[in-house]
């Protein structure tokens, strides 16, 4: 017994080369499966509702997949649909899969839409079986609740696999553990468990896994009883011990041991062994179940409207007082609003310590700064006024031992003050006991 699946990139939309692809469809794959979605960038993209990429980069991608899928007969599943999976993510995602299938005239398919919202009602129902996934994450609150925008959580391999029983033809699934929609795809067609969520860890980022790697270029898996291998489909790259090695270790907690809905993941005993042409093949991975069946539940609430100014500064003796200068115009803007609403000023200097903030252990600046200036308010509009004071008063202030009056700072942009909008931060991010694994996540189908 042989499965192959392709994966096409790391997240769907983000492109990968129409050559690889190719490559992939040539060796012929039972299934071709990407993630589309990711927590990397924050809870903005969940809180309002937008997609992680562009639809024109998203229907690009989707429309290869689909292709590919029919042109072979295979079945093309896409996990956390839209970025975060929430169903104005997934229900963008089916208004662009339907006009592929109506302008290439594609017939006769069946469409599964898995959806992964949780009302929540339901969550406040449950909060006697609710924990925090880690530290720092607080306890979960009907407050907290109230003021969340909306609720998903991440679906494991099983409602995957109901709609591939129903034989859906295109999966588009809300939420997904990020390797659920591959191993669901291998567990259907009797892959062993343990193997299917260790090649789903890896497939899930595509190429990252390879020299040198990318998530913007294609993979394929082979499972079979005892083992499974991966390699590149560009000739340009391929597959080492360490790098498939690392992969497996990427993004965890613990180095071996990788929890997931229903399952526990352990790779203590992996062997990875390097083959001709780049592949390589491992071994040795082991899965247990879980005693009780958790879910991730994610949700975003509103905190905060940002705006920002992006400026150059380049007089050294400017650089040689940033901070200071930066606390003294801080105090006097603050004094100005502090009875017009909540706001909070920041300033982040790049050249300086702008990525590691206080514990950049290179205290030398570079001879010049670029200096972003942050207002959080209440309103955008507070948001907005703080800033433009903020910066008005930055660019003429009059620190000791300048030589010029006619401004302090170099701008790139007219205007200079950018709107950013509404601010979110994760106020669910945590795990829910469930006592099947489908109930939370309802399935619909339409026919082509």
């Amino acid at each position: 017994m042989e499965y192959k699946i392709l994966s096409p990139c790391g997240i769907l939309g983000y492109g990968f080369p129409k050559e690889s692809f190719e490559n992939g469809i040539l060796q012929k794959p039972d299934a071709i499966v990407v993630d589309a979605g990711s927590t990397d960038a924050g809870p903005h993209k969940l809180g309002a509702g937008t997609a992680i990429v562009s639809k024109t980069a998203f229907k690009r991608d989707l429309e290869l997949l689909v292709l590919g899928g029919v042109k072979l007969n295979v079945p093309v599943i896409v996990g956390s649909a839209g970025g975060s999976g929430g169903k104005v993510h997934v229900d963008w995602s089916v208004s662009i899969l339907k006009e592929i299938l109506e302008e290439n005239k594609i017939q006769n398919k069946k469409i599964a839409v898995i959806y992964a919202d949780i009302e929540k009602d339901k969550v406040k129902q449950n909060l006697n079986k609710i924990i925090p996934l880690g530290e720092g994450v607080p306890e979960l609150t009907e407050t907290r609740l109230d003021e969340t925008v909306g609720i998903v959580a991440q679906m494991g391999h099983e409602p995957i696999i109901e709609a591939l029983k129903n034989k859906a033809d295109i999966i588009i699934c809300g939420r997904a553990y990020d390797p659920s929609p591959f191993a669901a795809a291998a567990i259907y067609n009797g892959c062993d468990l343990a193997l299917s969520y260790h090649l789903g860890k890896i497939l899930e980022c595509a190429a990252l896994c390879a020299v040198p790697g990318t998530a913007k270029d294609c993979m394929l898996g082979i499972i079979n009883e005892s083992a499974f291998t991966v390699f590149p489909l560009n000739k340009n790259r391929i597959c080492t011990s360490v790098s498939v090695a690392a992969h497996t270790f990427y993004e965890k907690s613990h180095p071996y041991i990788l929890p997931g809905p229903g399952i526990i993941s352990n790779l203590e005993q992996c062997e990875f062994e390097e083959t001709d042409g780049g592949a390589v093949i491992v071994r040795g991975s082991k899965l247990e179940k879980s005693d009780k069946y958790y879910i991730k539940l994610e949700g975003a609430r509103k905190t905060a409207y940002r705006a920002f100014v992006i400026a150059g500064v380049r007089d050294p003796i400017l650089i040689s007082k940033i901070e200071e200068v930066e606390n003294i115009i801080k105090d006097e803007v603050s004094d100005n609003y502090k009875d017009y609403g909540d706001f909070k000023i920041n300033f982040i200097n790049y050249g300086l310590n702008g990525v590691m903030g206080d514990i950049e252990p290179i205290k030398t600046p570079a001879h010049e700064l670029g200096v972003l200036f942050e207002v959080l308010a209440e309103t955008q509009e507070l948001a907005n006024t703080v800033l433009s004071t903020l910066r008005s008063t930055f660019l003429h202030y009059g620190y000791s031992g300048r030589k010029s009056t006619a401004g302090n700072l170099a701008f790139p942009f007219a205007p200079s003050d950018v709107p950013f909008g509404a601010v979110y931060e994760f106020s669910v991010y945590h795990l829910m006991e469930v006592d099947d694994a489908l109930e939370m996540f309802p399935i619909f189908y339409f026919n082509v």
